[in-house]
């Protein structure tokens, strides 16, 4: 059989993400991992690499973290009680074998306590190592409004304001790796929401599942912002969508989602894939700020009611400086 033609290949991906529910599933990733042109892995290594994993007791938290284990990196998993942190080295040890475990750590970190965010990143500058990456995954929905310890809103916190603090009190030791990567790990749910910085922490009116989508449309305005700023200094920042995948999070916050979609979402660590990919392919290295499904650069926008312009982002940009109390000094 005659392999397709590259053009053929991009009509057959442009295809699926015409469709949004293929291009999400399990089949999206089926059919794409199949095509002529999927970058291989066969020269990802994370060999001499340290990462940092943010919710990585399970879901795709703890899929990315076997990934890059597989691919023989070292990683600080962060879990919120030390229960949780021996329990996923025991499944690490089970899934993986000891070698790979062994390479394995954890610390502990509660999203929703700026000073907890402070501690993990000061410990992770006392071990004087530097960071190859930083995946900022962890992150849950909240079925009523309430405010953190800090006195913010838990989704816009947990998934904004402490994942921005701990980059930069963690810039000082990915700078020192050399060539370093922050991906943070976004939802399709973000599609729906347009940013408006005013009413990022959903001051009136909220819905679980509006927040969580603000949050997330965030994160990818913010992953630009930081790319404008850092660019050249050896940090790259890339955000990835990973479909839709069979996690804990969905089936507790979104359980009429999970009977809908039922065996068409993905597993763990098909959506985790991409994720993966960007921490140790040099092919990213040419494209960075994007957003990234199936290991090609996405659309930021499907919807064009949900596009905002630059004052906007220097709006959120601004905001995020001052509840997070950091300002990162960029170029």
């Amino acid at each position: 059989m005659t392999p397709p033609t590259a053009g053929a290949v991009r009509l057959v991906d442009a295809a699926l993400e015409a469709t949004v529910v293929l291009s999400f599933s399990r089949v999206g990733y089926a059919v794409r991992s199949r095509l002529a042109g999927w970058p291989q892995d066969g020269g990802f290594t994370g060999a001499g690499r340290r990462f940092v994993v943010t919710g990585g007791n399970s879901g795709l938290g703890y899929a990315t973290t076997a990934g890059l284990l597989r691919a023989g990196a070292v990683v600080v998993f962060s879990v919120r009680d030390t229960d949780k942190g021996e329990a996923t080295l025991a499944r690490l040890r089970t899934d993986l074998g000891v070698e790979a475990a062994d390479r394995a750590g954890f610390d502990l970190l509660d999203l929703a306590d700026l000073s907890s965010v402070s501690r993990f990143a000061a410990n992770r500058r006392a071990e004087e190592l530097p960071l190859s990456g930083v995946v900022h995954n962890a992150g849950a929905m909240f079925a009523t409004r309430s405010e953190t310890v800090d006195g913010l809103e838990h989704t816009y916190q947990t998934h904004v304001v402490a994942p921005f603090r701990l980059t930069t009190e963690l810039l000082p030791t990915l700078t020192a790796a050399g060539h370093a990567r922050v991906i943070t790990v976004t939802s399709g749910g973000m599609y729906a929401q347009r940013l408006d910085a005013a009413r990022i922490d959903a001051p009136t009116g909220y819905r679980p599942s509006t927040a969580y989508a603000h949050a997330k449309r965030a994160q990818v305005v913010l992953t630009a912002g930081w790319q404008q700023r850092f660019a050249g200094s050896g940090i790259d920042f890339h955000v990835a969508h990973p479909g839709w995948a069979l996690t804990p999070g969905v089936e507790a916050s979104l359980p009429r989602f999970r009977r809908v979609t039922g065996p068409l979402l993905r597993t763990p660590d098909q959506g985790a894939d991409t994720v993966v990919y960007l921490a140790l392919s040099d092919r990213p290295d040419q494209r960075p700020g994007r957003l990234w499904h199936d290991r090609e650069v996405r659309s930021l926008h499907k919807l064009p009611w949900t596009r905002s312009g630059r004052d906007e982002a220097a709006a959120l940009w601004s905001r995020v400086c001052h509840d997070a109390e950091v300002e990162p000094a960029g170029r």
